[in-house]
């Protein structure tokens, strides 16, 4: 059993220094802006890879520089309890995961009345064997706050696992604990992606609407703010309709969105 032990002890010691790494890395970002994100160094390695030139726009705007409009906005649509949670939302996370667990339900029922409507025919080529139209897979509702997404974008990767989400509980207290709510969504707008190669408020004010971040009019902050689940997948649908009909919501709700 020694070897056991000794292995669980290093394997304990490894998670331990770890988790020292990023409190040091999280503490000094109370002095110093963080020049990029794991995602962005995943993203700018994925883009220069496949592509011939790397389009790359992000500038560092101070919080007091950067429209009211757009902070409230990212808050309304992404995290609304923002200025009073720990870095979790256990309420939405719970919410989510019923969510989820009705759509997965909802989708095995479809399947099986779907079989059943179609249930296979023998013939003689199993080849042209006619099979049922599949159902579309649930869509998967995360829950997760501003500061969980800073998190996982800071140090990261964007696999789903188990162990993973357990690493961003851990770093998301971790940034609520050594730094404050503002500076926490100073360093969100700063580096969250706005579509291919468009990290942070300065680049998308810049790339979509022609004006600094500090100019952000109600209606356009809305518009940043309803792309931020798909923005690489709404930067192609720069008319989309449910982006427009987001947005008016949005606005409606931004005079209740609490700033930190």
């Amino acid at each position: 059993m020694k070897p056991f032990w000794r292995w669980l002890s290093l394997v304990a010691l490894a998670l331990v220094l770890l988790q020292l790494f990023f409190v040091v890395r999280i503490a000094a970002m109370l002095v110093i802006d963080p020049q990029s994100t794991a995602f962005q160094r995943s993203e700018a390695w994925r883009v220069a890879t496949q592509k011939d030139a790397l389009r790359w726009r992000q500038q560092w705007l101070p919080y007091d520089k950067i429209s009211s409009h757009l902070k409230r906005a990212v808050i309304a649509s992404e995290d609304d309890d923002f200025a009073n949670h720990d870095g979790v939302d256990w309420n939405a996370l719970e919410k989510a995961w019923e969510k989820n667990a009705r759509a997965e339900e909802l989708a095995a029922r479809a399947q099986a009345r779907n079989a059943a409507r179609n249930p296979p025919k023998a013939t003689a080529n199993p080849a042209k064997t006619p099979t049922t139209r599949p159902v579309r897979a649930p869509k998967v509702v995360g829950g997760s706050t501003i500061t969980q997404q800073l998190a996982k974008n800071l140090f990261l990767s964007g696999e789903r696992t188990f162990l993973r989400k357990g690493q961003e509980f851990v770093l998301a207290l971790l940034l609520e604990a050594l730094l404050s709510k503002e500076r926490i969504l100073e360093i969100y707008l700063n580096n969250v992606e706005w579509g291919e190669g468009v990290f942070g408020a300065e680049a998308a004010a810049q790339h979509y609407f022609r004006k600094s971040a500090a100019q952000l009019g109600a209606y356009e902050a809305a518009r940043l703010a309803v792309m931020l689940p798909r923005p690489k997948y709404f930067e192609k649908l720069p008319n989309s309709s449910y982006v427009a009909g987001r947005a008016e919501i949005i606005v409606r709700r931004l005079e209740g969105a609490e700033l930190p």
